[in-house]
């Protein structure tokens, strides 16, 4: 049975750097037929995908975030993290890290972070 374990703060303070990790267990983030994302959901609304970690360590981030975010891994541990610099009010949200399959079905979750940026 595959887990996937969020950790990190809850509440951050504008301008600084919002970390959160995911650790994985009942499957490897190497394995070749599965990517990891990170997906948030702002108060009222929809899922945001914010980026993705490929089976070998490639990034790929949305547009807007860019400049500003950074997922990489731990093998050795069986994680990956999210990083989002220069946070504002406007990043509050629930993050959630996701595992994808080969048809891009996200089929296992994080239990989700509420991350409140404020002062």
């Amino acid at each position: 049975q595959v887990q996937l374990r969020q950790s990190g703060p809850g509440l951050v303070k504008p301008s600084q750097t919002l970390s959160l990790t995911c650790t994985v267990s009942g499957g490897s983030i190497v394995a070749t037929e599965y990517a990891w994302s990170w997906i948030r959901q702002p108060p009222g609304k929809a899922l945001e995908w914010m980026g993705i970690l490929a089976y070998d360590g490639s990034p790929y981030y949305t547009p807007s975030l860019k400049s500003r975010i950074s997922i990489y891994r731990d093998t050795s541990k069986n994680q990956f993290s999210l990083q989002l610099s220069s946070v504002t009010p406007e990043d509050t949200a629930v993050y959630y890290c996701s595992r994808s399959g080969p048809a891009s079905e996200y089929d296992y979750w994080g239990q989700g972070t509420q991350v409140t940026v404020s002062s």
